[in-house]
């Protein structure tokens, strides 16, 4: 997969670094010289340059990319860099970082984003997470699809537990993809029944959170 990421800041050659060792062709932008430390991220390519000008994207070849990355700093940047990309060269995924949560409303396929990162609201939900029983807590939003991943402890007292999956009667529009227990990662069966203290994950759409709160712990609500 070939990766252009805009911006190679501490969070930019963060994410460069784990792509490259996952052996993903990586190019980083910034028009920073002070940024430009190619002896971070050996194995990924630099482009000096500014990232919000289309001759910049048009070098990066981003018409060959798979992926866009808008980590900078700015949030007016990161914006700019989504829309060139989704509009002008056609990537199939665009994500964005939201430094200010202020800002978030913006960041969705108008601006040509596919995903919006918000690290504020990344750490509260999964304060929310490691701390709630009983309480549906959405941990991302995925802004193409407009379905959430969303968790929730089951308390000891939750009606479900004790039965297996296929015989829950689960809300339309929502999908249980893992079960976390003992530490483990489970991956759902027809047979796996459900245990008090398991955390759910689901994908689910905002107007069936409301009916998944209901069925698996209705007394937190």
């Amino acid at each position: 997969m070939r990766v252009v990421i805009a911006g190679a800041g501490n969070v930019g050659r963060s994410i460069a670094s784990e792509l490259v060792e996952n052996r993903h062709e990586v190019l980083l932008i910034d028009r920073d010289p002070r940024a430009a430390k190619a002896e971070t991220v050996p194995n990924a390519e630099w482009l000096l340059a500014d990232a919000c000008e289309l001759s910049t994207l048009d070098e990066a070849a981003l018409h060959r990319c798979d992926v866009v990355i808008a980590a900078t700093g700015d949030d007016k940047v990161n914006l700019v860099v989504s829309l060139l990309a989704k509009t002008e060269f056609g990537v199939p995924r665009v994500v964005a970082r939201v430094n200010h949560p202020k800002n978030e409303w913006l960041f969705n396929e108008s601006w040509g984003v596919d995903v919006a990162v918000s690290t504020p609201r990344i750490m509260a939900a999964l304060v929310e997470e490691a701390v709630s029983v009983g309480d549906l807590v959405r941990l991302f939003t995925f802004q193409q699809g407009e379905a959430n991943l969303v968790e929730l402890t089951l308390p000891q007292d939750s009606r479900v537990i004790g039965r297996r999956v296929q015989d829950v009667s689960w809300p339309p529009d929502t999908s249980l993809v893992t079960i976390v227990r003992n530490g483990r990662v489970l991956t759902p069966t027809p047979d796996t029944p459900l245990e008090g203290h398991d955390e759910l994950l689901f994908v689910a759409l905002p107007e069936r959170e409301k009916d998944l709160q209901e069925l698996l712990a209705p007394h937190a609500t």
